[in-house]
């Protein structure tokens, strides 16, 4: 039976893009990302002016590095199998930054639509890409000044040959249901892929040509979805999921998967790759215990206790007044056994095991699992 630390004979991303690449050279050097929380390496924290209490970080940095988890995220693992080094936020600007392997401009609770006043996140998927623009073209000022600065930024190059990954749309959907009804959300979400489709179009007209587009994980099977919309037994589905955020994840997914081939039908030059990781996580909660895991959906750092261990007015790390008691959102003592981190997001264990099934190559489109001539460990 494989467990979460089990060292699975995989595919390493090394060869992820064998059937779309044109060339002989897999070698990606540089990744530029953009996203919410799910690929969030430091952004809102850095640039809102904010800490983010332990027990965040305490599994592998043995800090809080900005990142809504208690460890590593998806994009970790996926650098770590580039061989490549762990992206630095576009916004931190202590510690000697160094973004000659490319730059995250992913930010906690940011949308694909323009920010609202009342968004979690000014920094909006149309806000990142513009940061990007503006980070290259400051690059391209910089690079002719010397090898002094040339080691902490990417190679002109760089911006054609590097890899731009996206894992961004989460939070339109998830945001909505505080306002809108199912079939509101449903109708919105061709205007949010619009959007979309518009920062892709100005990347690959800064010569952006290999893309690697994450689908939305099911947030009806979130914490904090579940306590909210799912008091009524009626809504969930068979696994204690919210039925309509899920499906409004679906439809959303279904779309975005179009937009990916009409894009790649449209750019021959281009690479795009769609990844489907609503069926990785929903698999994941389904089948928790096959992959060793205690606990699909409730939280390990929260407080309320079984069966969710969530409560909205404190996040995790944090401690509050409720009722005239003071109350800590705690962490669990193994964060191992748990799916989910802090009612929103994942573990780092949970992270671990989506990217070793990202790496399998069955759930791409393009797939790439039956491409390779040799199988390679997995690093982590």
């Amino acid at each position: 039976m494989a467990t979460k630390n089990t060292i699975l004979p995989i595919l390493t991303l090394f060869s992820i893009f064998l059937p779309l690449a044109t060339s002989i050279d897999f070698n990606y050097p540089a990744v530029f990302n953009f996203g919410d929380s799910n690929s969030d390496t430091g952004e809102l924290t850095v640039g809102l002016g904010f800490f983010l209490d332990p027990p965040n970080g305490q599994h592998y940095f043995k800090t809080s590095t900005g990142r809504f988890c208690d460890g590593r995220l998806i994009i970790d693992f996926l650098m770590d199998e580039m061989d490549l080094p762990f992206l630095n936020a576009y916004l931190d600007s202590v510690g000697l930054p160094n973004f000659r392997k490319g730059c995250n401009f992913a930010a906690a609770g940011s949308t694909i639509r323009p920010a609202t006043p009342t968004s979690v996140s000014p920094f909006s998927f149309g806000v990142q890409v513009a940061q990007f623009l503006r980070f290259k073209a400051r690059v391209l000022e910089l690079l002719p000044e010397g090898k002094k600065l040339s080691k902490y930024l990417p190679e002109k190059d760089y911006f054609e040959k590097g890899l731009y990954m996206f894992d961004v749309g989460q939070n339109d959907l998830a945001g909505a249901f505080y306002s809108k009804s199912l079939d509101q959300i449903l109708a919105s979400i061709p205007a949010i892929l619009v959007e979309f489709e518009t920062g892709i179009q100005k990347l690959y007209d800064q010569g952006a040509r290999n893309f690697w587009i994450h689908n939305t994980g099911p947030l009806g099977c979130l914490p904090q979805n579940v306590a909210k919309f799912g008091t009524d037994p009626s809504q969930l589905d068979e696994l204690g999921c919210v039925s309509q955020h899920n499906q409004a994840s679906k439809l959303f997914n279904l779309q975005l998967h179009a937009l990916c081939r009409k894009f790649q039908g449209q750019f021959s030059d281009a690479n795009v790759t769609y990844v489907d990781i609503f069926t990785i996580k929903y698999n994941l909660i389904a089948n928790y215990s096959r992959y060793g895991f205690e606990q699909p959906i409730m939280a390990c750092c929260g407080y309320g206790g079984p069966p969710l261990n969530y409560d909205s007015r404190v996040s995790c790390g944090q401690t509050k007044i409720l009722n005239g008691t003071s109350v800590t959102a705690k962490g669990c003592p193994d964060s191992t056994e748990y799916v989910i981190w802090d009612g929103i997001h994942y573990t780092e264990a949970a992270n671990q095991y989506v990217s070793s099934q990202i790496l399998t190559g069955k759930y791409s489109d393009p797939p790439f699992s039956d491409k390779m001539p040799f199988l390679l460990n997995l690093k982590f």
